[in-house]
């Protein structure tokens, strides 16, 4: 009796590992497709889909990153991630600083490709589990995706307001003009507004907001060549 029970207890650890198994085949199948898919089709968040399925409004309107202020590109970079270009999805310097912190993580290290992988493949909300996931799938999205494709899919998921997603929204909304008018001043003020996009109004900018503001235009203008990676050939700012 005793070996038919131990018998029947392996055959159940082994079909529950083989089931394990077969799901993460089946995840790592459906996030390969979706990097494929994504790479030059039009990406939703997750958040904008949450919305969709309670009925709930979605401004958003997808344009390439031909169609997005240079400024933006640039001061989004400055403020978000200024190791964009030279990262290969995880900003590990600024990872190990967080977590040599001797008073606790207290800021987070997610770059630009991580919150992307965020935004598009994962779910909303603060966890260690989805901040686990965020760093092989920002290694995936970075290997299977060019700068400028990163940044495209961010500037056009990026909440910016209630029901405001990318830049576009963003740019209509706040300022009542494309986003590929955007001149320097609007661009950092939609770029300080990111964390906490909710309270933050970029057209009504509070005086935190405006410092933050200021901030961003001069990592802007200490960036350099170094946004370089993001901009398409032979765009300009405007003035």
């Amino acid at each position: 009796m005793a070996g038919h029970e131990q018998t029947r207890r392996r055959g159940i650890v082994g079909r529950a590992l083989g089931w394990c198994f077969r799901i993460l085949i089946g995840l790592a199948v459906v996030l390969a497709l979706g990097l494929l898919i994504f790479r030059f089709m039009p990406a939703p968040s997750t958040l904008m889909l949450a919305r969709w399925l309670t009925l709930q409004p979605v401004e958003r309107q997808w344009v390439p990153l031909t169609q997005i202020s240079p400024a933006l590109i640039r001061a989004v970079i400055a403020a978000e991630d200024q190791r964009f270009c030279s990262h290969s999805g995880v900003d590990w310097i600024e990872l190990n600083a967080v977590l040599d912190d001797e008073d606790g993580p207290s800021r987070g290290a997610s770059t630009l490709t991580m919150q992307t992988a965020k935004n598009v493949f994962l779910w909303p909300g603060r966890s260690y589990l989805r901040k686990a996931l965020e760093i092989p799938l920002a290694l995936a999205i970075d290997f299977a995706w060019p700068k400028q494709r990163i940044i495209e899919v961010y500037l056009n998921v990026a909440e910016w307001g209630d029901g405001v997603f990318g830049a576009e929204a963003a740019a209509q909304r706040h300022f009542r003009k494309p986003a590929a008018r955007l001149n320097t001043g609007e661009a950092a003020r939609l770029a300080g507004a990111l964390p906490n996009p909710i309270l933050r109004n970029p057209a009504k900018p509070s005086r935190g907001l405006q410092s933050a503001s200021g901030r961003i235009q001069r990592r802007t203008a200490q960036l350099g060549s170094l946004g370089d990676c993001a901009v398409p050939s032979g765009m300009k700012d405007v003035d």
